[in-house]
């Protein structure tokens, strides 16, 4: 069944639509991390224009996280006071690149920068993913014990002005860490169409030294604000956000999380993160071999807005 996508300026079977939706919110329900390093790449690869496709997917990261935000609630894994200054970095971040987005979609240059950061950063954070997931495997192997290792923060971390004491995380430490760790996500969030969860959880837990109970409620607290002020951004520079296609992957993604996360509970930790390692370095790959792609028109003309 097709279906117009007025802002996309295409057409597109609608169980298709909800399929990826589905897909992707089974994974994410699998592995605990939000799709949108996922779902941008599908939707460009299925013809969506890339700055539709950032913008779009915003718009449904911040429904999703907001069921997820409220889960962690109930339970008590969310700390307010971290994540507000997570989010007044991450509006930071997110007006520049929203900005920066408008200027690059402007010069025609847009498309190539979103897929250029796909592949550095999904390159990246898959191959660290991959290497510590497979050293956990051999260590659970040989029957090791796995104690957790304590974080210092005795070093330059601990130097850092404009100390804040934060009682849920544990920690005193200084607000100008975690200003630029929501900064930097709210940055990626407007540029790529991410939430931002598979840069801010390891983060979370390695730079700032949060309990793991409170890392994944916190970030998509965050996420929540950012993604929507994103989403609003791009609605008023770029006019890129296509809500029938927004409403369509939320649907999807909602009944596949729900499977995701019963199939998640029967796997092994360590077996999560490698699927999911290896999952992000296939997306990383293919987004990789579309640079070297001939493309079937040489010579296009798009609209631009200025």
């Amino acid at each position: 069944m097709p279906i117009y996508l007025p802002i996309a300026e295409i057409s597109m079977n609608a169980f298709l639509i909800i399929g990826m939706g589905a897909a992707v919110g089974f994974l994410s329900g699998m592995f605990g991390v939000g799709g949108g390093f996922l779902m941008t790449p599908l939707l460009i690869f299925s013809g969506v224009p890339p700055a539709v496709a950032v913008a779009t997917e915003s718009n449904e990261i911040t429904a999703a996280s907001v069921s997820g935000a409220l889960a962690h609630w109930r339970r008590g894994g969310v700390d307010i006071k971290m994540g507000t200054v997570l989010i007044a970095g991450g509006a930071i971040g997110s007006v520049i690149g929203a900005f920066a987005f408008k200027e690059l979609r402007a010069i025609g240059q847009v498309d190539l920068i979103i897929a250029l950061a796909y592949v550095f950063f999904l390159g990246s954070i898959g191959a660290i993913m991959l290497w510590e997931s497979l050293r956990s495997i051999r260590r659970s192997s040989r029957a090791e014990a796995q104690t957790p290792q304590k974080r210092d923060h005795t070093g330059w971390i601990h130097r850092l002005p404009f100390k804040m004491r934060f009682r849920r995380s544990r920690l005193y430490i200084s607000a100008l860490l975690p200003l630029a760790i929501g900064a930097v996500v709210g940055f990626l969030a407007a540029i790529m169409g991410v939430g931002g969860g598979f840069i801010m959880v390891p983060a979370m837990i390695y730079i700032l030294g949060m309990p793991t109970n409170v890392v994944v409620g916190t970030s998509l607290f965050q996420i929540i604000f950012v993604t929507a002020t994103v989403t609003f951004l791009h609605s008023v520079n770029t006019q890129t956000v296509d809500v029938i296609l927004a409403v369509m992957l939320l649907f999807g993604a909602v009944i596949g999380a729900q499977m995701g996360a019963r199939v998640g509970l029967k796997l092994k930790a360590e077996q999560l993160r490698a699927l999911l390692a290896l999952l992000v370095l296939g997306v990383c790959g293919r987004m990789a071999y579309g640079l070297f792609l001939r493309p079937s028109d040489i010579y296009s003309i798009s609209p631009v807005f200025g």
